[in-house]
């Protein structure tokens, strides 16, 4: 919590002023580590995309300056194999030097196999937020790129098509699934826009509906580990995930519709008047606005469900470097990392990607209301509730969803397989 409010703190600044350039390096690595390595080795997936170009050359451009010997490569692999590879590269203690991480489970559940960044990254610890995502048992694993987050987007002309009013949107979960109904008539759109094929639907419901339904001191203790599966406010959850495929407020074929990048188009289209999406990378306000207005792009808080529940933003790091324990220079490798969260990089990638960088100094006061307003919720919001948990846990969670959805299983039967791999997790 110290370091959301020392966010919020800075986030005022920043809306008044233009992001700065990158701060001062003070430390760099010795001779001896660049005459040992004259070439690092980065592994993600977001190099080889488009979007992604000015950002990884303005990167290289910063690291370059300091190191003008070294050569970096980038070797983008396909996100549904990374997380395979890279394990493959961790047991056999050889690979990159450098890697992305998503964070939360991701990241903690590897951490044998990279170098705690501590003493690298000091002097960035105000200016980035997002690190707790990438920490575990105190240390810190990796540089926050990106801080993300699970808003719920609405389509505004399909508010105004049912006669609602898009500058109110709904309030609690009976407002809701009521505008919800007003909507498919005047319309025909469905309620949610959900692609579930891999089981991730599931971890956007949770996270972006949670607030709602969880009391505060329950949400606080969830992320702090002290997770109570046997209260009625956590069945509740898995039980309106149910509900609402039983009741067709979610697009057909949820469960054979891919997240990435398909559901997206189902909201873009006007198909669904409501999507639980990304604050940053893909599925966005910024993709988003290459198909709606920007300014019929709404974003909203949970509905609340439980009474005393306060709706909140949820969101945590995104995405993140890591450094490889294995690496023959370890020094340089974290610079990388630094080069990779430095102002001028991240700038660009939130101009051109649309990320909400992990950069407290960066301006985004002019990207539009839905970036405006995700930007304002920050300094309340708290940890998503999907990032809390194992990614075991989050793999059978994707499966039970599934069960669910199709009528397979129970949400009793689901929520105690989910509490048995929480605590032997």
């Amino acid at each position: 919590m110290k370091q959301r409010a020392l966010w919020s703190a800075l986030l005022v600044a920043a809306l008044a002023v233009a992001g700065c350039g990158s701060a001062a390096r003070t430390d760099s690595p010795s001779e001896d580590s660049q005459q040992k390595q004259q070439k690092l080795v980065v592994w993600d997936w977001k190099s080889g995309e488009p979007a992604a170009t000015a950002y990884i050359e303005k990167a290289k451009a910063d690291f370059a300056k300091r190191h003008p010997g070294v050569t970096v490569e980038f070797v983008a692999q396909p996100f549904d194999q990374y997380y395979t590879l890279l394990g493959t590269a961790i047991q056999s203690n050889k690979g990159p030097d450098v890697m992305l991480f998503n964070g939360g489970g991701q990241i903690r559940d590897r951490v044998d196999g990279l170098l705690p960044l501590d003493q690298y990254v000091a002097e960035d610890k105000s200016r980035l937020a997002g690190w707790d995502a990438f920490s575990k048992d105190g240390k810190v694993y990796a540089a926050p790129v990106t801080l993300q987050g699970h808003p719920i987007y609405y389509n505004k002309t399909l508010y105004e098509k049912a006669g609602l009013d898009p500058a109110n949107p709904p309030k609690t979960w009976n407002e809701f699934v009521s505008g919800c109904a007003a909507i498919k008539k005047a319309t025909g759109a469905t309620c949610f826009a959900l692609g579930n094929k891999e089981g991730i639907g599931i971890q956007f419901f949770l996270s972006g509906l949670g607030s709602g339904v969880l009391t505060p001191q329950e949400y606080d203790d969830w992320i702090a580990g002290k997770r109570d599966w046997t209260s009625p406010h956590v069945r509740r959850i898995f039980e309106l995930w149910k509900d609402a495929g039983d009741k067709g407020l979610n697009n057909d074929g949820a469960n054979s519709t891919a997240m990435f990048t398909d559901i997206f188009r189902v909201f873009e289209t006007g198909k669904a008047a409501h999507i639980i999406g990304l604050m940053s990378d893909i599925g966005h306000w910024k993709d988003f606005g290459e198909f709606l207005p920007p300014d019929k792009i709404g974003v909203m808080r949970a509905p609340v469900v439980t009474d005393g529940a306060t709706p909140s933003l949820p969101y945590d790091g995104g995405i993140g470097y890591a450094v490889a324990k294995w690496t023959k220079a370890p020094e340089l490798a974290a610079d990388l990392a630094r080069s990779l969260t430095s102002t001028d990089a991240l700038t660009a990638f939130y101009a051109k990607a649309g990320a909400i960088a992990s950069d407290t100094t960066i301006d985004v006061s002019q990207a539009g209301p839905a970036a405006a307003t995700i930007a304002s919720e920050i300094k309340t919001g708290k940890p998503a509730l999907h990032v809390a948990l194992s990614s075991k846990t989050l793999d059978l969670m994707g499966r039970l969803s599934q069960q669910l959805l199709s009528g397979s299983t129970t949400v009793d039967k689901a929520v105690e397989q989910l509490a048995a791999s929480d605590r032997a997790g």
